[in-house]
């Protein structure tokens, strides 16, 4: 059987849903699994043992660059999928698969696309499920009858930590950077509301590396630089915003003793690569999306209005500038005793 794993659109997204995948694996362990990922995801898989093969999917989402989405077509209907299991909600992954001729095509009823698939499951309802993201997709393959109960995910860790570590130390090496390192992420996609004070990220960082005799590196996507060579100057440290793909970055995260975040991509890759992570959340809820595993620790400001999901803040974003330095750098000094 070959089957055709559509991958969600963001990094986060596509760490908790690694277990699912792993789940389809051990399901149809004989079967041919390939991954269509767009290509800021794809590398994420790319040491993953559960799969065969990536497959990019480029061009714009939505109703644009219909010449890359027939390119996609035609390119997944010469390779004749029996099987494909949507991750994302989007009317357009549907459409993608219906129009390749894949035989069964499994996803959750979301976006007007319920005609589009073969198996179309209905949306878990609140507090049918457990919270956090993980369960969404393995939900998905229980109601499509690929497993038989969701099970416990304590934990969500990438495959080949050990020899993306070694990379990334060899990257760090070439860049002059000196080991130990502390990894910072001061931004996030989502908005400016889910970000920590830069000021804050570069004090906690900087003090952190004077009494752990560490370097500071921060990292971010091109549109972040600014913020990220803030953060450098201030931390006395070295900015590689906008010039890590996402491979070498996940690569060089893997040889930090430590990893200082927002909510976002980074923070996902950094816990799922089992690196002592402290992440300050305001408005969004960690115990939906937060990190997993011992090694990642959250930092909250109990305020009534979070989380309330917002991208700006409309007023003082309380949630954030109360969490103080202080606090981090206790949390991450107790991580790395451990």
């Amino acid at each position: 059987m070959k089957i055709l794993v559509r991958a969600p659109n963001w990094i986060g997204d596509a760490v908790m849903s690694l277990p699912a995948l792993r789940a389809i694996r051990e399901s149809r362990p004989d079967s041919e699994i390939a991954v269509l990922a767009k290509p800021w995801v794809a590398a994420l898989y790319d040491r993953e043992g559960s799969i065969n093969r990536i497959i990019p999917l480029k061009g714009a989402s939505g109703a644009r660059d219909w010449k890359a989405k027939r390119n996609a077509i035609r390119l997944l209907r010469r390779e004749r999928f029996d099987l494909a299991f949507l991750f994302p909600n989007s009317f357009e992954s549907a459409a993608i698969a219906r129009l390749a001729g894949i035989t069964r095509i499994v996803g959750y009823a979301r976006d007007g696309r319920a005609f589009l698939l073969t198996d179309a499951i209905p949306t878990p309802k609140p507090g049918e499920i457990p919270e956090h993201e993980r369960y969404w997709y393995l939900e998905m393959l229980r109601r499509a009858g690929v497993i038989d109960t969701i099970p416990e995910v304590a934990d969500i860790r990438l495959d080949a930590i050990a020899a993306r570590r070694a990379k990334g130390e060899e990257l760090f090496g070439m860049l002059g950077v000196k080991r130990p390192v502390i990894g910072v992420s001061p931004g996030a996609a989502y908005g400016s509301a889910k970000r920590w004070l830069p000021e804050r990220f570069a004090e906690a960082a900087s003090k952190l590396a004077e009494k752990t005799g560490a370097s500071v590196a921060v990292f971010g996507s091109a549109a972040e630089s600014g913020l990220c060579d803030q953060v450098a100057r201030a931390a006395g440290g070295r900015s590689l915003a906008g010039t890590t793909s996402l491979g070498a970055f996940i690569e060089m995260t893997a040889a930090c003793s430590l990893f200082l975040t927002n909510d976002s991509g980074a923070m996902h890759i950094a816990s799922a690569l089992g690196v002592p992570t402290i992440t300050v959340f305001g408005p969004t809820n960690e115990n939906a999306t937060g990190p997993l595993g011992a090694a990642a620790v959250v930092v909250r400001e109990p305020v009534d209005c979070a989380p309330c999901g917002l991208r700006e803040c409309p007023i003082d974003h309380r949630c954030m500038t109360g969490v103080s330095t202080e606090r981090v750098i206790e949390k991450a000094l107790d991580q790395l005793r451990c």
